[in-house]
């Protein structure tokens, strides 16, 4: 008797341990997690930058208030559909702050090229950024100080850039920061400059209070994103610091 109930226990335990190898091995897509749902496209700020050692892919998004179960998504290859959603699985890890939060990224030691997106949920839907091509390997992301500030008008610095730098230009971010890494300014622009605080050239702002009055003697910090089509980042200038005169 206690040689059957032996066996009946272990049968138990194998049963047990198939059940969990099945639901570990199920893969959910991103179209399998989307079914169902209210869904809008191209309405997460997302993109992504390889570091400076080029051994990891930073992916950045702006995450809206209220937004929640945010998630990072991706292809196996570059190889597959960008826009079939089913080619997507999502890469599970945590995102870190930026700029004291006002930014987030998800960061991976990886040299593998792929499509990502970024996800979360906010009022009933499911928000979900425009695709993401990683390119860590065929054109990493250059890391370099390639701004000019003129302080003829010290309160209101004019920020300026090479053009187009290293091609495949489609938008350039900006963001202003104190040495604290505060968001003061967060705007986007097509052309290669941008003064603080004029929104003559900017295209989309993600300022979430009045820019403060920049204080002469003080110090701040300065970073620029040049972004490509496919929302991969060609060049960062990062912290670049600078004081008003």
């Amino acid at each position: 008797m206690k040689f059957l109930k032996y066996i009946w226990v272990n049968v138990l335990f194998l049963m047990s341990c198939n059940e969990t190898t099945n639901e570990t091995l199920e893969v959910l897509t991103l179209a399998d997690y989307i079914l169902n749902t209210t869904v809008e496209r191209g309405a997460v700020i997302a993109c992504a930058a390889s570091d400076p050692s080029g051994m990891k892919v930073q992916t950045f998004y702006y995450p809206e208030e209220g937004a929640t179960n945010i998630r990072l998504y991706q292809t196996a290859t570059i190889a597959l559909d960008a826009d079939d959603f089913s080619n997507y699985t999502q890469v599970v890890i945590e995102s870190t702050p930026v700029f004291n939060g006002s930014l987030r990224r998800f960061e991976q030691v990886t040299t593998l090229e792929k499509w990502g997106v970024v996800t979360y949920e906010l009022e009933g839907e499911v928000k979900i950024s425009n695709p993401i091509r990683t390119k860590p390997v065929s054109k990493p992301t250059v890391w370099e100080d390639i701004i000019t500030i003129d302080q003829t008008q010290p309160e209101m610095p004019l920020f300026s850039w090479r053009d187009n730098f290293v091609k495949d230009n489609a938008i350039y971010f900006q963001v202003l920061t104190t040495q604290q890494g505060d968001l003061l300014s967060g705007t986007y622009t097509n052309q290669n400059k941008f003064q603080y605080y004029k929104l003559d050239n900017v295209v989309l702002n993600i300022t979430k209070q009045e820019p403060p009055v920049l204080q002469r003697g003080t110090a701040y910090l300065f970073t620029l994103m040049d972004v490509s089509r496919d929302n991969w980042v060609n060049v960062v200038t990062f912290n670049k610091r600078f004081t008003v005169e």
